[in-house]
């Protein structure tokens, strides 16, 4: 028996609360055709919509010192690597050996001990004052529902009140609900009213205490960490003293981040021709047909320390004037030689060529030479001209040290 009463008083809650649904469904549609009344609070709304900014703001910030979290120990792990790595190269009879290795271990020590005290005192700090946030946007939905059976009790009553046959039991009764709904509504709005702005007001502090921490932190981490960088510094540079002999000089290797037109490109690797002091002359747009005519130097070669005078036998229209007098019709007009890229290089304009390495480029002169810049030419890749033979559409600058002349 006791069972059976159990479940009817389930099932009579079930139905209740999906009365209580259809009611508010019915209540919020009303108000949206305007045909009901909304009870509206525009202090309280504005408090609703801090509480999301907050909430928003308080989300990114989290996600952000997660982010930052990762970010250090992925660093940790990687500046461990290097000092083992350093460790295996150390030979045994090098001196400063064991200093060196106790600057590694202190150095792990020290990342440890920040990733920590950023746990400690910042994102668990963070967690806890996240953490209140769901329970006050259920606390305010809840209202919001609450809201709506306040104002469906309000409109039943005066229904009943303006009725023209009145029925008193009835009106008592939805007296009696509309009363008991205020009374719910009122509770819960009054704790939210208090709440919503000390909430509101406390991120500033929130803000304060956890970028403070965060900044302390890494200040004292960049200053012990600056520490062992120098005593590692100092054991180098005694075991450089120890083995002076045996030093060399690193030198930079080409990149493809070659600096814009108008300025040097980075050099190339060692060995390759354009590494060579050799200076390259710009050939004017109708080059001598005399065989062996010098050329002088072009405007944008001015800058130059020393001028380089060259003769060649000018090929004109595909044909090279002078020399064999053979014919060369299955070259671009005014090719003059070849070159082969050593280096990949991405073009950065629409007038550039984007070369792959091992790409052979045919070159030639400048319509303008003044138009040229230092260290760069103009030319047309092979594979192009020998598919499209346009050269108008074809050809293009590129860096000269990428290459090497091959003809």
């Amino acid at each position: 028996m006791a069972e059976m009463g159990s479940k009817g008083v389930s099932a009579g809650k079930i139905a209740s609360n999906v009365q209580k649904k259809l009611t508010r469904a019915q209540e919020k549609v009303l108000q949206k055709l305007g045909k009901a009344d909304e009870t509206k609070d525009e202090q309280f709304e504005q408090c609703v919509q801090n509480f999301n900014k907050q909430l928003t703001e308080g989300t990114r910030l989290q996600k952000d010192l997660r982010t930052y979290l990762a970010s250090v120990k992925a660093m940790h792990e990687a500046s461990k690597k290097l000092n083992e790595c350093l460790q295996e190269v150390y030979e045994p009879d090098w001196p400063g050996r064991d200093e060196a290795n106790k600057i590694a271990e202190n150095n792990d020590l020290l990342w440890l001990d920040y990733h920590q005290k950023l746990v400690d005192q910042a994102l668990l700090t963070m967690d806890t004052y996240l953490g209140q946030f769901p329970d006050i946007k259920s606390r305010i939905a809840k209202r919001g529902r609450k809201l709506v059976d306040y104002d469906s009790a309000r409109h039943h009553f005066e229904s009943l009140q303006t009725a023209k046959k009145k029925d008193e039991a009835k009106i008592a009764k939805a007296e009696e609900e509309l009363i008991k709904a205020q009374k719910v509504f009122e509770e819960m709005n009054v704790d939210l009213q208090e709440e919503l702005p000390s909430l509101w007001n406390s991120r500033v502090g929130f803000y304060v205490n956890t970028f403070q921490s965060i900044a302390g932190l890494e200040e004292n981490f960049h200053k012990e960490m600056s520490k062992l960088n120098q005593n590692l510094n100092d054991v180098l540079v005694s075991l450089e003293k120890q083995h002076g002999s045996n030093t060399f000089t690193v030198k930079a290797q080409p990149s493809d981040n070659t600096p814009a037109k108008g300025n040097s490109p980075s050099p190339p690797p060692d060995g390759s021709p354009a590494a060579t002091p050799e200076i390259r002359v710009n050939h004017e747009p109708e080059p001598p047909t005399t065989p062996g005519a010098s050329l002088t130097k072009s405007p944008s070669q001015s800058s130059l320390p020393a001028v380089v005078v060259e003769t060649f036998s000018a090929t004109v229209n595909g044909t090279v004037e002078g020399g064999s007098g053979a014919g060369r019709l299955d070259l671009p007009p005014g090719f003059m030689f070849k070159v082969q890229a050593q280096h990949d290089y991405t073009a950065t304009d629409t007038d550039e060529l984007q070369l792959k390495a091992g790409d052979v480029v045919l070159v030639i002169p400048f319509q303008n030479p003044e138009e040229q810049d230092e260290g760069w030419l103009m030319g047309v890749k092979e594979s192009d001209w020998n598919q499209h033979k346009e050269l108008e559409k074809c050809r293009g600058v590129f860096p000269e040290n990428f290459t090497e002349r091959v003809q």
